[in-house]
Formats: C-alpha cells, sequence, structure tokens
C-alpha cells in the first residue's frame, strides 16, 4: 500500500497598515486637545477608549496581526514632535489631487529629538490584547523636510541628519525590544519624490537616508522590519497616484528591509507591477500585496480577495508572498472620510480571502 504523502499546510501571513477611522468622540476629543481646550487627561481617557474597541473589532475580524488603530495620533507624520518648541510653522505642503494640502512644519532650532516614540503606543495594545502586535514608524526621509532650505547657522544640516538617523534607530529599537512582531516604516512619500524630482536623485537620496537606519540592525532584526509605500492617502485622495510605478520598484528594493507592503488593490494593471516586483525585488524580501483599497467605499469581498492573491501567487513564490491593505485608513486625525465600521469590514474581507486563498494554494 503506498502512502499518500501530504502536502505541507500553506500559510499567507496578513497585516493591517496602520490607522483605523477614529470614532467620533476622539475625532471631537483630537480637535478639542489640540486647540488647548481639553485637559490632557480627558484626552487620554478618551484614547483608551477607542483603543479598547479598536483591539476588540481586530480580533473579531480574526486578524492574526493588529495594531493600535493609531488612535492617539495626531498624524502619522508628526507624532513623534507633538509638543516639540523647536519647529515653526511654514513648512513644506503636500498637494493632494482634490485640491487639499497638508502642511508640515518646519525646524527653527536644535537639536532634533522625538519628544515621544512609538513604543509608548506599542505597549498599551500590547496590554491590551493577546494578538501579535505591529507598530508602524515614520520613515527618516519623511522627516528630512523639515529641514529648512536655508542652512541654519548653529545647527548644520549634516548634524541635524545624524540625529535624525539616531532618533530612527531608537524608535525602532525601542519597538523591537519592547516585542513588536514587526515595525512598519511609512515611506509614502517615495512616490511623491518622483513627482517633485523626475531625475529620482531625491528617491535615491532618500533611500540612502533609510538605510543608514535599518543597516544598524542585525539580519534577524531587519527580517522584522518593513517598508510600506503608496501613493499617499487622505480624505479619499492621493499625492502621487499619476506616478508610474515602473519608476519606483526599481530603486525601492535597495532597501535592506525584510518586508514591503505594496499598494496594488488600487492599481489599474496589477499584473504588470507584479511583474516588476518579480523582476527586481530579492529572494530574501517578503512581498505584502496590497488586496483592499481604503480610498475606495465599496467593500471588497472574499473572493474578490481571494482572486487577487491567487494572481499574486502567479508572480511571486507563495512563501514570499503576504497580504496588506493599500494604505491606512485614516492617516490623519481629522481624516473623517472612512467608517469604521467599513475598515474593519475590508480589513475581514482581507483576513478571509486570504486564508481562502491560501486553502485553495495549498490543495
Amino acid at each position: 500500500m503506498v502512502t499518500q504523502q501530504r502536502r505541507p499546510r500553506v500559510v499567507i501571513p496578513t497585516e493591517p497598515i496602520g490607522s483605523i477611522p477614529r470614532p467620533q468622540y476622539l475625532v471631537d476629543a483630537h480637535r478639542a486637545w489640540s486647540a488647548g481646550e481639553l485637559p490632557e487627561e480627558d484626552f487620554a481617557r478618551a484614547c483608551d477608549q477607542a483603543l479598547d474597541d479598536t483591539l476588540r473589532r481586530f480580533e473579531q475580524t480574526g486578524s492574526p496581526v493588529v495594531t493600535d488603530g493609531e488612535q492617539a495620533k495626531s498624524s502619522f507624520l508628526t507624532y513623534p514632535l507633538e509638543g516639540a518648541g523647536f519647529l515653526a510653522e511654514g513648512g513644506p505642503a503636500i498637494p493632494f489631487d482634490d485640491g487639499h494640502t497638508r502642511q508640515l512644519p518646519v525646524l527653527a532650532e536644535g537639536p532634533f529629538r522625538f519628544q515621544k516614540y512609538a513604543d509608548a503606543y506599542l505597549r498599551k495594545a500590547m496590554a491590551r490584547t493577546g494578538a501579535a502586535v505591529k507598530q508602524a514608524v515614520i520613515a527618516p526621509s519623511a522627516l528630512s523636510l523639515l529641514y529648512p532650505q536655508d542652512e541654519l547657522a548653529a545647527y548644520p544640516r549634516q548634524q541635524f541628519f545624524a540625529d535624525l538617523v539616531a532618533e530612527g534607530v531608537r524608535d525602532i529599537r525601542r519597538c523591537l525590544d519592547a516585542g513588536a512582531d514587526s515595525v512598519q516604516l511609512d515611506f509614502t512619500e517615495a512616490r511623491l519624490s518622483i513627482k517633485l524630482d523626475p531625475s529620482k536623485e531625491l528617491l535615491r537620496d532618500f533611500i540612502r537616508l533609510n538605510n543608514c537606519v535599518i543597516e544598524q540592525f542585525a539580519p534577524e532584526d531587519r527580517a522584522r522590519i518593513g517598508v510600506h509605500v503608496c501613493p499617499g492617502g487622505d480624505q479619499d485622495s492621493t499625492h502621487s497616484l499619476d506616478v508610474d510605478y515602473l519608476d519606483l520598484l526599481p530603486e525601492l528594493f535597495a532597501l535592506r528591509a525584510g518586508r514591503f507592503y505594496l499598494q496594488l488593490a488600487s492599481e489599474p494593471d496589477r499584473g504588470r507591477v507584479l511583474d516588476i516586483v518579480r523582476r527586481v525585488s530579492y529572494s530574501n524580501q517578503r512581498i505584502f500585496v496590497g488586496v483592499t483599497d481604503p480610498i475606495s467605499s465599496s467593500v471588497e469581498t472574499p473572493e474578490e480577495v481571494c482572486e487577487r492573491v491567487l494572481e499574486a501567487a502567479d508572480y511571486l513564490p507563495v512563501e514570499r508572498l503576504g497580504t496588506c491593505d493599500d494604505c491606512g485608513f485614516s492617516p490623519f486625525a481629522d481624516d473623517e472620510s472612512t467608517s469604521r465600521d467599513t475598515a474593519f469590514a475590508k480589513i475581514h474581507a482581507r483576513v478571509e480571502g486570504t486564508r481562502l486563498a491560501a486553502s485553495k494554494l495549498g490543495a
């Protein structure tokens, strides 16, 4: 009698990107606290209440990996600098396709230091759930935009970059040491940089700067460090969807990270993008493909997600494949364009669709 050999079970990891829309009471609390009209303890209480609800709803989706939903962050970009006295108004503006902009602050003096590290958010979430928790941190390249065009005489640009790298390393290391399942660098300015500088020298500068941080970690830690890129979703608009992925991807994989979270669900020609990824990525890099589009109000079905995963598996070995959302659902605290119900419905579809695809691939 010949014993039939059992095929190994296929497991495809699936992870959220970061932010979840805040409940209305927290949106209001963010506004009041930012205006100095709400005491710190009342704001913290609203954040904790929203965090508890976020983690509960994450668990209801069956998600094996969760985040804090960035409930307490005013912005995914400037969370380390809230309350910093060395910033001023009038930094660079990020224009979005619908006409609105996001204005960044500008560095007025040195030294540059984080006022808060991301492990503070991570530890709060880990204390409230038994699920694996990932933590998003801002890429140093984004914060490099805060240095003014004119050199600060008392704080040279090179010293700023040295301090920026040191703080970026510290932010990631604290998260890894605290037990983060993974740490994700939000590098949403990657595609935008090509729009600002078609020569791609700015993009290459960004990659070199981010590698100055990533390369300070051992290989086993770099396997837990990922990079997220997208065309910058905010208020149902983007800042660089018109930039061709072909211009970005061959440069992107020079980053020494072990994971890459790629916006893909909203791409009109996913097969073209996947073929580029297949050709230019490295065998030690796991590719998390976006299978849900936070900007679209339509909720994907698990079957639609499954088809997107199977499509990606035509180009990438399943052992290198993962799934994610295209972007965070609410990267700025005042973004009310997507409801919490819609966000968690999409996450549930991602989780179930990924499981369905894994089952088909292992059959």
